[in-house]
């Protein structure tokens, strides 16, 4: 019997009014995922007037989402989509560059993938 590990981890740092929100994500994402991560957001976000974010997503070890779980992205996306100046994604994988561009429907900034985090991460500052 193998072990299927998966779920996301989160940091969030505040620089004055932008917020820096990292997210490593490994394995099949589910619904139980996000009901685990959504409050720690919703909760960083309300104490900023009108955040400006970056985020850094690290979907190298990603495999994908459950349906349910696709849904609590998109929920996600839909709410705080405009706050979003850029998100760097991080991995190599052939589907991400249409998950990129599906979610700069929902996203107000510039969403890139790189294959190296060092480049990422200078972006971002940019």
């Amino acid at each position: 019997m193998s072990i299927r590990r998966h779920g996301i981890t989160v940091g969030i740092e505040r620089v004055e009014t932008r917020l820096l929100v990292s997210f490593r994500a490994y394995g099949k994402l589910t619904h139980q995922d996000y009901q685990a991560i959504t409050p720690m957001l919703e909760s960083a976000l309300a104490e900023v007037d009108h955040p400006r974010i970056r985020g850094f997503f690290d979907a190298s070890e990603l495999e994908g989402w459950e349906l349910r779980a696709a849904w609590d992205d998109l929920k996600l996306g839909l709410k705080h989509g405009k706050s979003f100046e850029k998100i760097a994604i991080l991995g190599n994988q052939q589907w991400l560059e249409l998950a990129s561009k599906i979610g700069q429907w929902f996203i107000a900034g510039e969403v890139k993938i790189f294959e190296q985090e060092q480049d990422a991460l200078v972006w971002l500052e940019q």
